[in-house]
């Protein structure tokens, strides 16, 4: 179902400049500068409505969180259930942008762990180029990425994982854990994203694939 536009979202993250940045190209080669420490840097590509970002910065505090969610109406929720959170969670921040920009973003050999999880899967073969598991942006990721640094990209679309497990093979990544049933394992450090446990509810499977980059 398509979220209604809101025409004040926008103003009502401008209230919160501490943990929504307007300006992320301000602060590429800088994040730990702007969280004030040099912690490990997580960022999850498509948060959504944030479900899975706010339960891991508030249970790993010293790692710090980083957001990207392009439509302004979504990441407005994600905002405010992370301001539900006490004590606050100054490990997040929440960067309403498009991940097209992900270069101008960050710089090279700045982030730990990428996170993907349940991205649209383009299904016609016209707009593969369009997935964010395809050669080209995984070839893009590999230079933002430290060397051995993690990605962990999470879909109930076999078909868009079987193309992603290819896809990494050929972009140098080591493939740590390809699991075509995520939920059958008891993994208490698997946060389930709002997708992901209303799925897993309905019986579908959920496929996950951990990458070192190489």
């Amino acid at each position: 179902m398509r979220m209604r536009h809101k025409p004040y979202a926008v103003d009502k993250m401008l209230e919160h400049p501490k943990l929504v940045v307007f300006k992320p190209i301000l602060y590429k080669g800088k994040w730990n500068q702007l969280f004030d420490n040099s912690k490990p840097l997580h960022v999850e590509l498509g948060m959504g409505r944030g479900q899975f970002i706010t339960i891991n910065a508030s249970i790993h505090r010293d790692i710090n969180y980083i957001g990207i969610e392009k439509k302004n109406e979504v990441a407005l929720i994600a905002m405010n259930r992370a301001l539900d959170i006490e004590p606050a969670l100054d490990n997040l921040r929440i960067l309403p942008t498009n991940i097209d920009y992900i270069s101008e973003i960050f710089e090279e050999g700045e982030i730990d762990t990428l996170y993907i999880n349940f991205c649209d899967p383009w299904p016609k073969v016209r707009h593969a180029k369009r997935r964010l598991t395809h050669r080209n942006y995984l070839n893009e990721y590999k230079q933002l990425l430290k060397p051995n640094a993690e990605i962990i990209f999470k879909t109930d679309n076999r078909d868009l994982f079987d193309f992603s497990v290819e896809e990494f093979k050929e972009s140098g990544y080591e493939l740590t854990e390809v699991n075509y049933d995520l939920h059958s394992l008891v993994d208490p450090s698997n946060v389930m994203t709002e997708y992901e446990k209303k799925f897993s509810e309905m019986g579908v499977k959920i496929n996950r694939l951990k990458a070192l980059n190489k």
